[in-house]
């Protein structure tokens, strides 16, 4: 198997918060074979299962490899005690959890650690390597200092979009408390994708080797989404949250009733108002957002979702307004200059700002 250059973070030359760039990168991994025994004496080495992969543990050691203290790392992937007991730090495997000696396993009877700050879901091994390392991970990629404030928000924001789920999925945790039966599959999220680089049970050839291989895809692919994430947290996520947070605390110099919000630059509100809401005690809840379209030809006015990921609206706009466009819609309405409103009633649109915000009180007294 060809060896390439191992990726190191120091070697990234990002500018302060510049959208990043995905990663490619091969990380050296070895199953252990008592018959020919390999010497790492040069470097640390980090410890996990082998056989089949799954997600946390490929997350990881692509985590682990972040830090300074494993930058240069080998993985090794054995289920031999005596191998585990001599390695730099282990994870999901070996039953330990003690980060003092670098132990993230997360099978073993009793164990109930979880993140924190709130959250209470319990941890995978990627969700506890993330929980000791993650802030030190987010300042290098960005080249901050782990105090900026900052950090410590996007700290919290990783976990929650992206971290979190991958530790509910290793540990069976349900999305949803219900018994229902789900209305369509989603096979395409990160674990899922992960568990599919494992070896076909059809292949011949289920060496170590081409298992080893696999599990380096498995890193790059999971590590790379993971950098991604820490970006889109900080270049898109964390300006939009301080727009969103501004114009609901002006929400009131637009409409005497509080429920409408006016968007001085549109931005992904729907990531931020729900927390927002329930942090700055909005009440009554925001029922829409006015906002100028991407080509700065008309306004939207959009109804807010009944929650985060939901297609419902608290207050859909007026149903007899549905489907009806142009000429035909500013007539029903009374409304000058309106161009459409959707026939789920989640989003219409005007020609002017005048005009959305009209629609948007017409449709509070609907």
């Amino acid at each position: 198997m060809a060896t390439l250059r191992i990726w190191r973070s120091s070697q990234l030359k990002l500018l302060h918060l510049q959208p990043h760039k995905p990663i490619l990168s091969s990380f050296k991994t070895t199953s252990y074979k008592p018959s020919a025994p390999r010497c790492f004496s040069s470097t640390t080495r980090i410890g996990t299962h082998n056989g089949s992969f799954h997600c946390d543990e490929a997350l990881g050691c692509f985590l682990l490899r972040l830090t300074p203290k494993f930058a240069d790392s080998h993985v090794i992937r054995t289920r031999d005690p005596h191998v585990l007991d001599s390695l730099d730090a282990v994870l999901d495997v070996g039953g330990v959890y003690d980060p003092s000696r670098d132990r993230y396993d997360h099978h073993q009877k009793g164990f109930d650690e979880v993140f924190g700050h709130g959250f209470g879901t319990k941890l995978s091994s990627a969700g506890l390597v993330y929980k000791h390392y993650g802030m030190g991970f987010i300042a290098r990629e960005l080249q901050l200092d782990q105090g900026h404030p900052h950090i410590h928000s996007l700290f919290l924001a990783v976990y929650k979009n992206f971290v979190q789920a991958i530790d509910a999925a290793d540990n069976g945790i349900n999305q949803y408390n219900t018994n229902l039966s789900p209305k369509y599959v989603v096979n395409t999220y990160l674990s899922s994708r992960v568990g599919r680089l494992n070896l076909d049970w059809t292949d011949p050839d289920q060496s170590a080797e081409r298992e080893d291989a696999a599990f380096q895809k498995a890193m790059t692919l999971a590590g790379n989404e993971f950098l991604e994430t820490i970006h889109f947290h900080a270049k898109s996520w964390l300006p939009a949250r301080s727009i969103v947070m501004e114009c609901l605390a002006g929400r009131h110099n637009i409409d005497s009733s509080g429920e409408i919000m006016v968007l001085r630059k549109s931005c992904p509100w729907k990531l931020h108002i729900f927390e927002l809401e329930e942090a700055m005690k909005v009440e009554p809840s925001i029922k829409y957002v006015i906002y100028e379209d991407d080509r700065r030809t008309s306004w939207r006015v959009q109804a807010v979702p009944i929650g985060p990921d939901k297609f419902d609206s608290r207050k859909p706009l007026p149903s007899h307004w549905r489907g009806l466009e142009g000429k035909e819609l500013s007539v029903i309405a009374g409304i000058p200059g309106c161009v459409f409103v959707h026939m789920s009633g989640f989003i219409g649109g005007n020609q002017t700002y005048e005009g959305a915000l009209e629609m948007a009180r017409a449709s509070l007294k609907a």
